[in-house]
């Protein structure tokens, strides 16, 4: 006969797989379609919807409606976060990703600007609007589902089936263009191809009401739920929290603001990384778009187990070391990345963008769960999403076109400045935190 213990270990092992793996595909989908407009942004959008500027002035602004999905992040972060700590993380990570999903259809369903004129480029704005408030809400929501669910000596690997949805969302979404320009002429994938990797983004109303369907919310907000109601029954019930995120602010000031300066590097990197090189490469090293397609999409495979590798580490060693560390690194990586670029050969191309996402994947790795530990239950969707957001804005929002216009201002170099002091704030920020490997997400 089996052990009762045993049984009920293999029970709970496959339930963490089930939801660690339902929140990578979800996470992955989300992020293809806010990657899949950074992507559009370098290499479509100036021509479709900004066709009767100047090249460079196209670009720019491209790269800021790249930006108002960035703007929106924090505004989906507070609504989505006051609902999470209200109602549930996974009610909430649902409608994300609903709103994600149509989102994003209908950029693909969008006319062109020679067909409605300047309508195009302000419903194009709005509907990346929409998807900074859908990521806004996604991101607290799926990695509180795994982080909250996970043992606690394994919450930072199991917090990085989370966040590997970005760079496996990378790889899905310059796989959509390297195929679908591969399979039809340049002119029909200016016209009508590059909108079929959008469209394929219905997907994740499926995967919504899979997770509907068929997961509990975690452990910690129903204990929190139960412990509510217990208190109200009995009329000891401390005054009903009315808005999470203005609790959160309240208690957490410190924590916020430094969580939002831990995540400058990891986005004011990766954006340059994935979005404005994509531009660089073609206008400066005369590469192809499927070559700067292709090295992106393989030093992303690479970013994905080193993610694991980290994390895991940091469930053993902390999350603040192996996370100023992988700072460190990138302030110093930054300086390598460009004159890689320049030299036009793919490998070293590859080495580029893999070295900087290597050293980004020390601290995105174990992120989620570092970020779960600063925050008490209550509040925690709140706290951890406004963080995150806020950071986001800061230093993802505008840093392709920041460093579009340190490129054709300035010179190249100031890029990789702009990426070093972005990296040295954050692991001044990461040092000024406390070590939270050890904390037990029932007492916070």
């Amino acid at each position: 006969m089996s052990n009762p213990s045993n049984s009920e270990n293999g029970r709970l092992q496959t339930n963490m797989r089930k939801v660690a793996l339902t929140a990578l595909a979800g996470t992955s989908i989300e992020w293809y379609d806010f990657f899949l407009y950074g992507a559009a942004a370098a290499l479509v959008f100036p021509t479709v919807f900004f066709g009767e500027v100047e090249p460079a002035t196209a670009y720019i602004l491209s790269f800021l409606t790249f930006a108002a999905g960035f703007i929106a992040r924090p505004v989906g972060g507070i609504i989505f976060g006051h609902f999470g700590d209200r109602v549930g993380r996974k009610r909430t990570l649902v409608m994300a990703l609903l709103l994600m999903g149509v989102s994003s259809t209908l950029i693909g369903l969008l006319p062109p600007y020679a067909m409605i004129g300047v309508a195009a480029p302000i419903l194009l704005t709005l509907l990346r609007f929409a998807q900074g408030l859908a990521i806004g809400g996604q991101w607290g929501g799926a990695m509180l589902l795994v982080t909250e669910s996970a043992p606690d000596d394994k919450r930072g690997y199991y917090g990085a089936y989370a966040q590997a949805g970005a760079p496996v969302g990378v790889i899905l979404a310059n796989l959509a263009f390297i195929f679908t320009s591969a399979l039809v002429s340049e002119e029909f994938f200016m016209t009508w191809g590059w909108r079929i990797p959008f469209l394929v983004s219905v997907l994740l109303i499926g995967i919504s009401m899979y997770i509907q369907l068929n997961l509990e919310d975690t452990k910690a907000f129903r204990e929190l739920e139960t412990s509510s109601k217990e208190k109200q029954e009995t009329k000891t019930a401390t005054p009903i929290i009315r808005s999470p995120i203005i609790e959160a602010v309240r208690k957490y000031p410190r924590r916020i603001m430094l969580a939002a300066g831990a995540f400058l590097s990891v986005q004011v990197t990766f954006y340059i990384l994935i979005a404005f090189l994509l531009a660089y490469g073609v206008a400066s090293a005369e590469m192809s778009r499927n070559d700067m397609l292709a090295a992106v999409l393989i030093a992303s495979a690479i970013m994905v187990p080193i993610q694991f590798v980290f994390s895991a580490y940091s469930d053993r060693h902390g999350r603040r070391g192996i996370f100023m560390l992988g700072a460190a690194l990138t302030a110093v990586w930054a300086f390598a990345i460009f004159p890689l670029v320049d030299t036009g050969n793919f490998y070293l191309i590859i080495l580029a963008i893999a070295g900087g996402l290597v050293f980004l994947a020390m601290m995105y790795g174990p992120q989620a769960a570092f970020f779960t530990e600063l925050f008490s239950t209550e509040v925690r969707y709140s706290g951890a999403t406004l963080g995150y957001q806020i950071g986001a804005i800061l230093g993802g929002a505008f840093a392709p076109s920041i460093a579009a216009l340190l490129w054709t201002d300035y010179d190249i170099i100031w890029v990789s400045v702009y990426i070093a002091v972005a990296s040295l704030l954050s692991l001044i920020s990461v040092y000024m935190l406390t070590e939270t490997y050890q904390s037990d997400l029932s007492d916070n």
